[in-house]
């Protein structure tokens, strides 16, 4: 995952000054040099990263702080709010809204991924109930219409473009009027691939922005453009009320941190990111979850949405009560891994809980990833019952590998490996021990009167340590925003 070695780099400055036995200027300045350091190798914009550092020494005025604040907190609060203030312009990007017409436009430079990206937000709108439709205004690129055609006819979404018309203002103001008759309630106008040393290419743009009139431009932009971010961003902003940025490539290996320098530059939210070449590959962006993982402090409310997605209601009950017996059979890996072949991977998940950080779990091997899960499954079909519910590694001895291995026409050799995948899983899954489950009655009660109070005793002690214990946990309900998200995890909260 993108921005995960930054996340890595940072979690690891901060451990450190929590390592340290007195926190004083010269650990704080240490600690802030590591994260500028960090920032600048993943391509954020010196400027940005100069007034983060200069904003925090003054929040963090630790001669002013007295003898009883815990200055860790502090210091790590000033850091969360300073990223969130990056990512976070403070302005709500325009929302479309059912029933009623809105034209969005799409702007970038050449090879973003604008034209997937389009299918994609237009995809992911039809599946909340929309009605959208796509108009290919690139006239610029051989190719550019079959593809938007391509796509478009794959996802089922009505699309316009012309393979004789050249003038892209034409197209978008035929498209955009044809869409509005037959009552479509977000047009979406995918434009010429341009950058900013292209005068000629930015006029029709703005041509296109005048005659089509757009409830919202949105700047698509590579992951892995660099340093060069904050200048085409900017000069895209000044041609184009830029009103939302989404951010593509984020499953490659690229720093990542033009990102960051992008938002500054448009002034503009992030507002989804892609995660992949693949239709649904695409997810929507919040800065304070987003910066809670890469800091290694979890996400509960996405986690939360997870479970929620990938175990039938029926049976989540039943998985969280598995989670806080901390017990993991070969059964439950095997029922997880039909989950995951379902929804994606199990790392996006665990990224979401405090102490992990997505560092340790690389993106972008899904096919070998999905290749290698269908084989341990195909081991465990040739287990006993007793082996799959066992939580004994000792029952598995050599002849019972071997009776496997035939079984599923595979070698020793991976069986052992499966078993040793198995071994690590229920290492993560012993974290969860000790989750406290609410009884039916007591979830709307607690979920009124829930507080961090309330929320030390239902968490495992190894998590309440990992989030840094009291005060941690008060940060982390804070910055959830409410107790409902958390509550969800008990099946609480409001429905």
């Amino acid at each position: 995952m993108v921005l995960a070695q930054l996340g890595g780099s940072i979690s690891r400055a901060l451990q450190q000054m929590s390592n340290a036995t007195i926190i004083d200027e010269k650990v704080l300045n240490e600690c802030l040099n590591e994260i500028t350091r960090a920032l600048l190798q993943s391509d954020v914009q010196f400027k940005l990263v100069r007034d983060m550092q200069s904003n925090i020494k003054k929040i963090v005025n630790l001669d002013d702080l007295a003898a009883g604040h815990n200055k860790r907190k502090i210091i790590q609060q000033a850091i969360f709010n300073e990223l969130c203030k990056m990512l976070d312009p403070g302005k709500p990007s325009f929302t479309p809204k059912k029933g009623k017409t809105s034209v969005v436009m799409f702007v970038g430079l050449q090879g973003s991924g604008k034209t997937t990206t389009c299918t994609k937000y237009a995809y992911y709108h039809q599946k909340k109930g929309w009605r959208p439709a796509l108009v290919c205004a690139d006239t610029f690129r051989a190719g550019a219409f079959d593809q938007l055609k391509q796509n478009a006819t794959k996802a089922k979404i009505p699309f316009y473009g012309s393979y004789t018309e050249s003038d892209p203002v034409k197209i978008a103001v035929e498209g955009v009027e044809t869409f509005k008759k037959e009552n479509c309630d977000l047009i979406i106008v995918d434009t010429s691939g341009r950058h900013k040393q292209e005068a000629a290419l930015f006029e029709e743009m703005r041509q296109v922005s005048e005659a089509t009139k757009p409830d919202l431009v949105i700047f698509v932009m590579d992951s892995s453009i660099g340093q060069a971010a904050f200048d085409q961003a900017q000069a895209f902003k000044q041609s184009v009320s830029v009103g939302a940025v989404i951010v593509t490539k984020m499953d490659g290996h690229a720093k990542g941190g033009g990102a960051l320098s992008a938002v500054a530059a448009t002034k503009s939210p992030v507002i989804f990111i892609g995660t992949g070449e693949h239709m649904d590959e695409f997810e929507i962006f919040d800065v304070k979850p987003f910066v809670s993982r890469l800091l290694g402090m979890g996400d509960w409310s996405g986690f939360m949405d997870k479970i929620h997605e990938v175990v039938p209601m029926d049976q989540q009950p039943e998985l969280l009560q598995k989670l806080s017996e901390g017990n993991f059979t070969l059964r439950i890996m095997y029922e997880q891994f039909q989950n995951i072949l379902k929804m994606g991977p199990i790392t996006q998940v665990f990224s979401m809980l405090p102490g992990f950080s997505a560092e340790l779990m690389p993106k972008g091997r899904e096919k070998e990833s999905s290749a290698k899960i269908k084989r341990y499954m195909t081991m465990m079909d040739s287990m006993t019952n007793e082996e799959l519910d066992s939580t004994n590694p000792k029952l598995m001895n050599e002849s019972r590998m071997m009776r496997i291995a035939r079984g599923s026409g595979r070698q020793v050799r991976e069986v052992m490996e499966m078993l040793e995948e198995y071994k690590r899983l229920a290492k993560i899954w012993s974290k969860m021990k000790g989750l406290k489950i609410p009884k039916k009655g007591e979830m709307s009660a607690l979920s009124r009167n829930m507080n961090a109070q309330h929320m030390s005793k239902v968490l495992p002690p190894q998590m309440l340590k990992q989030i840094g214990g009291m005060g941690g946990l008060q940060n982390l309900m804070k910055q959830m925003g409410s107790t409902k998200d958390m509550m969800g995890m008990f099946g609480g909260g409001d429905k």
